[in-house]
């Protein structure tokens, strides 16, 4: 499989070494130093781990030049429809995960049963809490985003989630702390005044978001699949 990486930082290095080690190929490296040549990029597959200026930019050119892309960048998704439609229009593929851990999709799928089951308690009230390096651009992070989303679909009593401290009825709390090199940190806590319920999920490295983010591309590539695609599709669950 040959694999343009679009974004070279620390994920996009750790991406190609397991990439060359299950003998793929890599086409292009793109970064602030050679944006333009995306342009020209040609491959099987694109992965894109960028910052939020860059992405809807990335992932259209790359959807334009028919290559499918593999995107983990969070904070664009306001352009996501924008993406839907140009997709459908070029026959393309576009996968979308705020988080290709598998552990942590198994964490979206624990909190949402747990917010089904604390529905009917309304003594607790919920929050949520990220941690992660000080190099990330975009606060909260998609993988609490997600986790507060999922919580609002489930929990008769939340409505919108808020960064930082809500008083609010209905709103959901979201700190977002960023310190050192932390690969990634969530906890989902419900406290009432007698007692706190909390499920947590912490990533040591960055190795299971790029080996995620490989195997889905790999996927794409080896059976052909096309349109708008997410964690559900890959993981069937």
């Amino acid at each position: 499989m040959n694999i343009a990486l679009i974004g070279y930082g620390k994920m996009g290095k750790t991406i190609e070494g397991l990439a060359l080690a299950r003998n793929h190929s890599i086409s292009y490296k793109i970064d602030e130093n050679n944006q333009h040549d995306i342009q020209h990029v040609k491959a099987d597959v694109a992965i894109e781990f960028t910052h939020p200026e860059a992405a809807f930019e990335n992932i259209k050119t790359c959807l334009q030049q028919k290559i499918p892309v593999v995107c983990g960048t969070t904070g664009w998704l306001h352009h996501l429809p924008e993406i839907e439609k140009l997709c459908h229009e070029v026959n393309g593929t576009f996968f979308y995960a705020s988080n290709f851990s598998i552990g942590v999709n198994l964490f979206f799928k624990l909190n949402k049963q747990l917010a089904t089951l604390m529905s009917n308690f309304s003594q607790y009230q919920v929050a949520l809490s990220e941690t992660h390096h000080i190099h990330k651009k975009d606060a909260p992070s998609g993988t609490a985003i997600t986790l507060a989303e999922g919580i609002i679909q489930q929990h008769q009593h939340y409505h919108a989630y808020q960064l930082d401290k809500s008083n609010q009825e209905g709103v959901i709390s979201i700190e977002a702390i960023r310190e050192g090199e932390v690969p990634g940190t969530h906890v989902v806590t419900y406290k009432s005044e007698v007692d706190e319920i909390s499920i947590r999920h912490e990533a040591y490295s960055r190795q299971g978001f790029a080996a995620g983010a490989l195997a889905i591309a790999e996927w794409i590539v080896k059976e052909n699949k096309k349109g708008m695609l997410n964690m559900d599709d890959y993981l069937k669950f």
